[in-house]
């Protein structure tokens, strides 16, 4: 049906059909507001929310801030899932400091993509004390299952580490995970959230792969990304100088270090995936 015939049929002028509704200049400026103060307090209705714009400077009515709450689908959710903090600042790398081979292993993720756009995503596992890259495993996507199977893998290669530290990312605080670790023996370290520094091997270990490799490489497919981290892997286990290790390299002073604590890992503990 037509405009002129739908206005026809319902007796109302066409004009109504074509005025635009002309919004204040500093619309999108305070909706944007309403939605960072909401975003900071979760417990607040519109009415507390009106105030702390007045207490930043805006002179807006309280029925305008109720109308852009409502238009926006604001509302303050009646039930809470309790959640769990996970982590200390004294799991740090500076205050639980690896003292030998396989005393202490650290892992992360990391983000690239492919040519076509799609995501990869790596997983990165080092020796906090040699510097050594244990484990590197990249996939369009990682799961807890694959996390363990990684793990596995790298542990058969290189034992087993006393302590395992990460962040709180899911992958790492599955149940799945943290269970398998303590069946092999391996107690976990989860760092302060939102505190990546005190994860700072592993980061600084990141920063490398990204600037020598990710940022400069562009990878067409996924098998492509895995063989250039092989090799890239290859080389700064064997070939890096690190001044912390008196300009040796990390797979040079790993194997003049004495493996004091390490648990051996039978092959029955390498978890395949289903």
């Amino acid at each position: 049906m037509s405009q002129r015939a739908a206005c026809r049929l319902v007796g109302q002028h066409r004009s109504t059909q074509r005025r635009q509704t002309a919004l204040p200049s500093d619309e999108r400026e305070l909706v944007a507001s309403i939605h960072r103060a909401s975003t900071e307090n979760p417990r607040y209705g519109y009415r507390r929310i009106h105030q702390v714009l007045l207490r930043e400077g805006w002179r807006v009515n309280h029925k305008r801030v109720q109308r852009i709450w409502r238009t926006e689908g604001l509302r303050v959710p009646q039930k809470q899932r309790k959640r769990r903090r996970k982590g200390d600042s004294t799991n740090s790398c500076i205050r639980q400091r690896a003292t030998h081979k396989g005393h202490v292993w650290t892992y992360d993720f990391l983000f690239d993509r492919t040519e076509d756009g799609r995501q990869v995503k790596i997983l990165a596992i080092v020796d906090d004390y040699t510097r050594e890259s244990v484990g590197l495993y990249a996939a369009r996507s990682i799961k807890a299952i694959d996390v363990i199977e990684v793990l596995a893998e790298a542990m058969i290669k290189h034992g087993t580490p006393q302590h395992l530290r990460s962040d709180n990312g899911p992958e790492f605080v599955a149940s799945a995970v943290t269970t398998w670790l303590q069946r092999m023996g391996t107690d976990t370290l989860f760092v302060e959230p939102g505190a990546p520094w005190e994860n700072g091997f592993i980061e600084s270990f990141n920063s490398r792969l990204r600037d020598e490799l990710l940022n400069g490489e562009l990878f067409t497919s996924l098998a492509e990304a895995r063989y250039l981290l092989e090799q890239w892997q290859r080389e700064y286990n064997q070939g890096r100088m690190h001044s912390s290790l008196g300009y040796r390299s990390p797979a040079e002073f790993a194997a003049g270090c004495t493996p004091s604590g390490f648990a051996s890992l039978s092959l029955q503990a390498h978890t395949t995936r289903a």
